[in-house]
């Protein structure tokens, strides 16, 4: 049929996403999401919108993949806190030993390039990042912690998580990597336990 769309929206999506996850927003052009996608530009234009609104899908689909896996991870934090935070950093190790997925995080790469972003790419990067903290807070709050500790270690949990992808992206191991969550893990520990 004339005009039907020849391509699957999720594949395309996720083809362009793992092209901004792997060189970024500034390094990746249209011709870079064109080779990625199989879509020609003026397809791209049509179906999916300019550059910035690509990108803007691409971060909420990386967001809400991700979203879900860190919920899950969570969902056992009112009877324990610890072992929750535990598998939140699990996700995140996980993800970074996937060898089908780029080094590093697309949300902690798109907060270092918050000042090359359009304001609204910015604002959505700086969402994903608070989105972080906001899950982990509520998590930390149910598991018992004072609204105070809750919030510091929220900060500091979602902290750790975002520089496991940079220092993954820079080449750590994932001994290194594990004894990083060690120690915000023991460290929590001793604020969750009376």
């Amino acid at each position: 049929m004339a005009g039907k769309k020849q391509f699957d929206m999720d594949t395309v999506l996720d083809a362009a996403m793992i092209q901004f996850w792997r060189a970024g927003y500034a390094d990746t052009s249209l011709d870079d999401l064109s080779r990625a996608t199989g879509l020609n530009r003026s397809s791209i234009y049509s179906s999916l919108g300019d550059k910035d609104t690509l990108f803007l899908r691409c971060l909420d689909l990386y967001a809400t993949r991700y979203g879900e896996k860190y919920d899950a991870a969570l969902a056992c934090a009112a009877s324990d806190p610890v072992a929750a935070v535990r598998a939140f950093f699990d996700v995140t190790l996980k993800r970074i030993a996937d060898p089908d997925t780029p080094d590093g995080c697309l949300v902690a790469q798109s907060a270092m390039a918050i000042p090359v972003l359009s304001p609204s790419a910015a604002a959505h990067a700086k969402k994903a990042l608070g989105a972080q903290r906001l899950r982990l807070r509520a998590a930390l709050t149910a598991g018992g912690l004072t609204d105070q500790d809750a919030e510091a270690f929220a900060v500091h949990a979602a902290a750790v998580n975002q520089s496991l992808a940079v220092m993954s992206r820079a080449g750590a191991s994932p001994a290194q990597l594990l004894a990083v969550v060690g120690v915000t893990v023991d460290a929590l520990s001793q604020v969750s336990r009376p």
